[in-house]
């Protein structure tokens, strides 16, 4: 059994700790949390992949690849990610397990330092951020900005979020956007790089055989240079509501082969903090976020109407997601289809099968999370993120209990609130 207990290291410095002997490598995390915001939200991503070409110790890939392979092999990479309406940025890294080396030598406290290091101390030119490595990694963001249009699935979610969020943080892409990207400069990266020190939640995480107080001692260590500050702030997340107007249609064309469309509803308020979060879930598995789930076997499978079809949901957002690929002529017919799927949820009109099948995915699915260190780090980002405690076992058991009446309940608050068509170039499209 892992046991998982959590400190604050520093004033909103957070510490989480999982306790276990089942993985051979430990996994450890630094994020910094903050408001995704359009003005500072490229230069945030930016940030991690500029620390993590040199400190002022290892100036360079080379010795900084060297520092890992002294510690058996070990990796840290840079990570952007988005939790509701925050921009965690920071670092990944796994190591060797202590328990696991050749003449019992710690890697824990070797391996948080690093860390430590490459957050707080930067290779620097001139006092601020090397103008080289800014250079080269701000070509790199502006190729991953430029290069989402290229997954047409993925962009078309993408833009759905974009145009229902407009007015607010969640329609922010985690990357930023071109435009920023272009103008910022290396004094530019500093300045907001200090204030992201000053100003960020900071959520440290640790998974492997270490006892909690060895690995809080290592921790604290490591991020003993972090400037104080009693006032950091966790960011919120703004739940909005359809409130009943009329669903909003984009239609945009492109060179495509293929249609995309893609289905955005509000959840009427149900987010991971309500009592009915469990039942939604369920509501999103049946729906169509399993391969027993209805649009995947009956708008897909039986119906032919697309070449995919599921549905996602926004835990923090209130958001539900539907994202389909289909012909260019069946758009009338899938998306009365996809509604209809919901339809017969809201009524009630779910096999026992159905149901089941969408407990059983879902308990097994969150309870191989704690085989897997990644997806367990991903989860308890995503619960410091929403400032919940509930666990991973905790929250498969809540899955037992929800009965097809939550679920049709759940169903019934769902409001379409914005459609997104893209087609292609030569369809005209009535």
């Amino acid at each position: 059994m892992s046991q998982v207990t959590r400190r604050e290291l520093f004033p909103g410095v957070w510490l989480r700790a999982v306790h276990t002997n089942k993985f051979k490598s430990a996994y450890l995390s630094v994020t910094l949390l903050t408001p995704l915001d359009r003005e500072t939200a490229g230069a945030n991503a930016l940030i991690p992949a500029v620390l993590r070409r040199g400190t002022a110790v290892h100036p360079d890939m080379e010795s900084l690849s060297a520092a890992l392979d002294e510690l058996y092999g070990g990796a840290i990479e840079p990570s952007v990610r988005k939790k509701g309406e925050s921009q965690c940025i920071g670092f990944v890294a796994s190591f060797l397990d202590d328990a696991y080396t050749l003449n019992g030598e710690p890697v824990l406290e070797p391996a948080a330092a690093l860390l430590g290091e490459l957050l707080l101390n930067p290779y620097t030119q001139d006092g601020v951020f090397c103008s080289d490595y800014t250079a080269g990694e701000k070509a790199n963001l502006l190729d991953r900005i430029r290069g989402q249009i290229n997954d047409k699935r993925t962009y078309a979610t993408h833009r759905l979020t974009q145009l229902m969020c407009a007015q607010e943080a969640f329609g922010v892409d985690k990357l930023g956007d071109e435009a920023h990207v272009q103008e910022i400069t290396p004094a530019s990266l500093w300045q907001r790089y200090q204030q992201l020190l000053n100003t960020a939640e900071v959520e440290v995480y640790y998974c492997g055989s270490a006892q909690p107080n060895r690995v809080e001692e290592a921790l604290r260590a490591a991020l003993s240079r972090l400037p104080v500050n009693e006032e950091r702030l966790m960011p919120d997340c703004d739940v909005r509501l359809t409130a009943g107007k009329e669903p909003q249609l984009v239609e945009e064309a492109m060179d495509v082969t293929q249609g995309k469309l893609a289905m955005g509803f509000r959840t009427g308020g149900i987010t991971c903090w309500e009592e009915e979060y469990p039942a939604l879930v369920m509501c999103n598995a049946i729906f169509g976020g399993t391969t027993l789930s209805k649009l995947f076997l009956n708008v897909r499978e039986k119906l032919s109407l697309c070449y995919y079809a599921s549905s996602m949901m926004e835990k923090m957002k209130g958001l539900v997601l539907v994202s389909s690929g289909i012909e260019f002529d069946k758009y009338d017919q899938a998306r009365e289809e996809i509604l209809q799927q919901l339809e017969n949820i809201r009524q009630g009109k779910v096999e026992d099968w159905e149901l089941e099948g969408a407990r059983r995915t879902l308990v097994g699915g969150h309870l191989a999370t704690l085989d897997d260190q990644m997806r367990q780090e991903e989860f308890w980002l995503g619960q410091a993120a929403a400032g919940l405690d509930t666990t991973i076992e905790e929250l498969a058991a809540q899955f037992e209990s929800v009965t097809l009446e939550q679920v049709s309940q759940a169903a019934r608050k769902l409001e379409l609130d914005t459609i997104y068509f893209l087609k292609g170039k030569e369809e005209a499209h009535g």
